[in-house]
């Protein structure tokens, strides 16, 4: 009896320390998931905010390089290291908003800071030359415009859809200061048999 009655203290402080070191893997286990997870996260947050940022075409605006629903990649690091530069299309905070919704609009770079922009005659003339633009596929629509010369900092925007009102852009809401630019679209990503580079 003395024997039986002296193992049992041992044996239970095996059960303590044995249920105290799974309990200790288990805190360990838990706290670097979290760690884990909050540096994904970080890293995901400032990816979206300063590298690249995914979004949807709406309307028709840009078409026919475009289409609506479309998904498209957009760089922000582009204009972070760089500038915008002619061609580029772009994804801007629509200048004319003034009840504070973002709304953001896409749109082709068509007028650098200096440039003279004019439309005459169904055509778009930049410096006094006729512009040249094989994405678009019919001529201008709309009445003439202009000239006008963009302001140091800010770039003159169209869509690529000539027909009438199908784009609201530039020749209405002016040039675009370069802070209300957020990046440049690189990539159609969705649908599938769409995916290509811009």
């Amino acid at each position: 009896m003395n024997g039986s009655f002296s193992d049992r203290p041992e044996r239970d402080s095996e059960r303590a320390s044995s249920g105290s070191a799974a309990h200790g893997l288990w805190v360990r286990w838990l706290t670097d998931w979290l760690k884990t997870l909050s540096i994904a996260v970080t890293i995901v947050l400032m990816l979206h905010y300063f590298v690249f940022n995914l979004s949807t075409v709406e309307g028709q605006s840009m078409e026919p390089t475009l289409a609506d629903k479309e998904w498209l990649f957009i760089s922000k690091f582009a204009y972070i290291v760089g500038r915008p530069a002619l061609g580029d299309i772009v994804i801007l905070q629509d200048p004319t908003d003034i009840a504070g919704r973002k709304e953001l609009l896409v749109k082709r770079i068509v007028g650098m800071p200096g440039d003279t922009i004019e439309i005459r005659d169904s055509k778009l003339y930049r410096n006094g030359e006729l512009a040249i633009e094989p994405y678009t596929d019919s001529k201008i629509e709309d009445m003439d415009y202009g000239p006008v010369v963009v302001a140091n900092g800010s770039y003159f925007v169209m869509g690529d859809n000539r027909h009438a009102r199908a784009s609201r852009d530039s020749r209405t809401f002016g040039v675009v200061p370069l802070e209300k630019i957020k990046g440049r679209a690189d990539f159609i990503l969705w649908p599938i048999d769409k995916i290509s580079s811009l």
